[in-house]
Parts: C-alpha cells; sequence; structure tokens
C-alpha cells in the first residue's frame, strides 16, 4: 500500500501542490498524513501517525526528499526505520524509489552514512574520556 506524506512549514502555506503529486503518483487521499511545522523539528505528529501506520510491504511516499526531514541524523533515522520494517521509499522529485536496484543502492547508501555517524559519536566519546583523564577527572 502506498502511504504518503507531505509537510508545509508554516499554516498560511498550503498543502494543494503535494497532494496533488502523490494522488497522481497513485496514493489514496486518505492515506496522506501531514504536518504544518518546520522540517527542523524531529518530532512530527502527522510523521509520527504515518510511520505508525505503515506495515510490512508498504512504501512511504513523499513529493520531495526535504518534505520529510531537513538534518541528514533525521533522514538517516527514518530511511534506516523503513528499511528494518521492510518499506520502501519513494521520493517523486528527486526519482528515488528504493523498490528498484538504483533505490536499494540509496538504502545501503543511508546505512553507512547512519554506521559512520555511530562510530564518529564513538571517537568524540573515547577522545573526551581520554582529555578528562589526562585531567585527572574520571567517567568523562
Amino acid at each position: 500500500m502506498l502511504i504518503g506524506y507531505v509537510r508545509v512549514s508554516t499554516d498560511d502555506q498550503n498543502l494543494n501542490l503535494q497532494k496533488d503529486a502523490l494522488i497522481k503518483y497513485g496514493v489514496d487521499e486518505r492515506n496522506i498524513f501531514s504536518d504544518k511545522t518546520s522540517g527542523s523539528k524531529d518530532k512530527r505528529v502527522g510523521l509520527d501517525k504515518a510511520i505508525e501506520f505503515l506495515k510490512n510491504g508498504d512504501t512511504l511516499v513523499v513529493w520531495k526528499l526535504d518534505r520529510l526531514g531537513r538534518s541528514l541524523a533525521h533522514l538517516i533515522d527514518v530511511i534506516t526505520n523503513l528499511k528494518n520494517r521492510n518499506v520502501s521509499f519513494v521520493s517523486i522529485t528527486e526519482g528515488m524509489d528504493t523498490t528498484t536496484a538504483s533505490g536499494e543502492l540509496f538504502f545501503h547508501i543511508f546505512g553507512a552514512l547512519a554506521q559512520f555517524e555511530r562510530s564518529l559519536i564513538q571517537e568524540r566519546v573515547k577522545a573526551g574520556l581520554e582529555s578528562a583523564k589526562l585531567r585527572g577527572i574520571r567517567g568523562g
């Protein structure tokens, strides 16, 4: 099943352009979730509901990748979560479709970025602990 998500940043903007594109793609209007809030916010009620609604084998469809999130960390989290739940992802404007071979590559790239981010965090923690130890502080 195709599940759509649309977002605008402010209440005075409308969702029509995005909704029209999703409906044209094949998303049933009843399966489109929306938010009117900044993309920099990780917690969005509409996105949370869409993700909760998704089932194994479904596809999350957005008009444009930046509608899903603006920070790389948040996008990595969402895409990784979808992959782990066997949910596909489509971004219409960018032509990203994880049901295709190039789309599967996209998923693997996001997974690699997530692992890279975790490794960087571990390195920073270790460096901080070592720096604190030199100053006689235990545990950071």
